[in-house]
């Protein structure tokens, strides 16, 4: 059976492909050394757009309308422009309800793209441009040590590496935080306290890996500013020793916070990248597993969730489970030396 993978790799090769969403401009060149927050490839891409129905507003024909119609496409509008006036005593007029660029003119209607229309996409790793795709972007390889988590806030940046957790299972206080962490990456347990989020914001920090998060901080770790990425999940839940070790012992050293949005389909996780000085390339980390004896795995689900262990044995066709269900499984030996019987849908295997 093939076993999903978290890699928590301490050297690795790094290649990521980033792509813009649409067809765009790409910006940067082959070999070209990059900074996760380099900018490599943009696009005109309106945030939002608004109809304007002149015909209906003024009460005339679709092409009565256009011949009113004061503006023309690609038109930089303000707010509360008049953009067409009726007849009469009394004429009605229409205005802008907000600034934009005209975009479409034409059947007694206008449509404003309303908003910044450039989106850029940035590297989010420090590395080199080894592919590039055209009009979408690029595919950027570096090495160092890798850990992915489970959820992001859709945020990059990089910085040091600072480690104000006490153990796995820390709690971050908003007490803890003060004017020495500004501008860095802190590594910082569980996060139980809306003010914990907001105090980090203040200072700023430049991002914040977590183990676990209470789900009710969910929407305000989306709206903060600075990448937060979780290792575990949410809840009251310490993070897997492979993931703290590694990181731990790289404190001080600069790390990329990638926070993208988890990806099932595409494969895309948040993860923390620490670069590390290499005189070669390193072996890239296997992408997909099969399980075997001799494997390091991690729990995804209670009761020993996010425990390390080693698959001890597979034992043929389907196993009884403690609750009744049958299911194929495997016999893990966990790190605290305890043996369980656990099913291969509740484990993950971490390189």
């Amino acid at each position: 059976m093939q076993a999903p993978v978290n890699h928590i790799v301490g050297l690795t090769s790094i290649v990521r492909e980033r792509l813009l969403p649409v067809s765009g401009t790409v910006v940067v060149r082959l070999n070209q050394k990059v900074s996760p927050n380099d900018v490599i490839a943009e696009v005109n891409w309106p945030r939002e757009h608004v109809l304007l129905d002149v015909a209906r507003i003024l009460q005339v024909s679709p092409a009565a309308a256009d011949r009113l119609i004061k503006i023309k496409v690609d038109d930089r509008v303000p707010a509360n422009t008049e953009v067409a006036v009726g007849k009469g005593l009394f004429p009605r007029s229409v205005r802008t309800p907000r600034e934009g660029r005209v975009a479409v003119v034409g059947g007694g209607q206008i449509l404003l793209e309303i908003g910044d229309p450039k989106m850029e996409l940035r590297a989010g790793l420090p590395g080199t441009v080894v592919e590039i795709v055209p009009n979408r972007g690029a595919i950027i390889q570096t090495a160092g040590a890798l850990v992915q988590g489970v959820w992001g806030n859709g945020r990059i940046d990089t910085g040091s590496l600072i480690n104000i957790a006490e153990g796995p299972d820390g709690v971050l206080a908003a007490s803890r935080l003060d004017v020495s962490l500004r501008g860095s990456i802190l590594l910082a347990g569980m996060v139980k306290d809306a003010d914990v989020l907001k105090a980090a914001a203040e200072l700023p920090v430049r991002g914040l890996i977590l183990s676990s998060l209470y789900p009710s901080l969910i929407p305000l770790a989306r709206e903060m500013r600075y990448p937060i990425m979780v290792t575990e999940g949410f809840g009251s839940l310490p993070m897997n020793s492979a993931a703290y070790k590694l990181l731990s012992t790289n404190a001080k050293r600069d790390v990329t916070v990638n926070a993208e949005v988890y990806d099932r389909y595409s494969g895309a996780r948040p993860e923390a990248v620490i670069l590390l000085p290499t005189f070669s390339d390193p072996p890239a980390p296997h992408e997909a597993e099969e399980f075997s004896p001799g494997l390091q795995v991690r729990m995804r689900r209670p009761p020993a969730m996010g425990m390390i262990g080693s698959i001890v044995s597979l034992p043929r066709g389907m196993t009884t489970l403690p609750s009744g269900l049958r299911a194929p499984a495997a016999e893990v030996k966990l790190e605290n030396g305890e043996t369980v019987i656990a099913p291969l849908i509740n484990l993950e295997v971490v390189g």
